[in-house]
């Protein structure tokens, strides 16, 4: 099972009441059919895969509860980053049947996308079992989600590249083309930026990856390149980082990769490889809200 923390911030909280309201409009027309009555409710999973988004339930609730929150009760039977199976129950729900139903769509729809992330996030981490290589997200993501996608990839046992442009500089092929070549690009990038800040060179020849390394770069991104093409390539950074006065060790990183054949460039000694299918190519894991029959 995969173990990661998600912060609810004061801004994830916003978010989640602006979602709720955007599918509330100016108030559930079902609501005087169900006004004062009690409901119980469950989860269940449709499909096999990987749970993520329960952490998201408790606070999205109480923006719907906060006026009768006592009577509210919310029991989470797997945690996120669990393997589940079709038919399995994943949580229960006891409180105003008004309000859980008015909010299940908003709830499921963003379970069932960071599940599918999630899900597809685990299947490939599985080809990189015992390999030494992580797998890594990219900036990929849905506007407003970013936060929480990269959560559910982090569930799938994945890690997390820059969340965002401050995180890192990541200087790519328009880069290099505008600053004036690799040289002029970090050193530019240097005068400028904290000194914590990485540099990271997206390459796409071996000639691009050997003058970022001469340059100084901190990591690089290996552009499509063939697996055999990395065999080689790689020692030969290596050691060309290693000779360097300054800034010996080097991240290397493979990407625009086929996701079938992450194994095989696990074995060109990449530190990493870097793919946006969990987020670009995932269905959602299906999933649904049932009553549950009192007694």
């Amino acid at each position: 099972m995969a173990r990661a923390d998600l912060s609810i911030t004061p801004r994830l909280r916003q978010q989640l009441a602006e979602w709720l309201q955007e599918d509330l409009g100016r108030g559930d027309l079902t609501t005087p059919a169900l006004r004062g009555r009690e409901g119980e409710a469950h989860w269940r999973a449709k499909a096999d895969g990987v749970f993520c988004g329960g952490v998201l339930l408790e606070p999205l609730f109480r923006e719907l509860v906060s006026s009768s929150a006592s009577g509210f009760e919310l029991r989470l039977l797997v945690r996120d980053g669990t393997p589940i199976e079709a038919g399995q129950r994943l949580l229960e729900l006891r409180g105003p049947a008004e309000q859980l139903v008015a909010m299940e769509r908003t709830a499921l729809n963003l379970a069932m996308r960071l599940s599918g992330i999630a899900t597809a996030t685990a299947a490939l981490v599985a080809q990189l079992e015992g390999t030494g290589v992580a797998l890594a997200d990219t900036r990929k993501t849905t506007p407003g989600l970013r936060e929480l996608e990269k959560y559910a990839v982090r569930c799938g046992g994945g890690i997390n590249h820059r969340m965002g442009l401050d995180d890192a500089a990541m200087l790519k092929e328009n880069h290099l083309a505008w600053a004036g070549g690799v040289t002029a690009a970090i050193a530019a990038v240097r005068s400028d930026a904290p000194w914590p800040a990485r540099v990271i060179v997206e390459a796409e020849t071996s000639d691009e990856a050997q003058a970022a390394v001469a340059a100084g770069a901190d990591a690089l991104l290996l552009d499509e390149f063939s697996p055999e093409a990395l065999t080689t390539l790689v020692p030969l950074l290596r050691a060309q980082a290693e000779a360097r006065p300054t800034r010996a060790s080097i991240v290397l990183e493979a990407s625009g990769v086929n996701p079938a054949h992450l194994k095989l460039y696990a074995t060109t000694g990449v530190d990493l490889i870097s793919t946006s299918a969990p987020m670009t190519r995932s269905s959602w894991l299906d999933l649904s809200m049932r009553f549950t029959p009192p007694g």
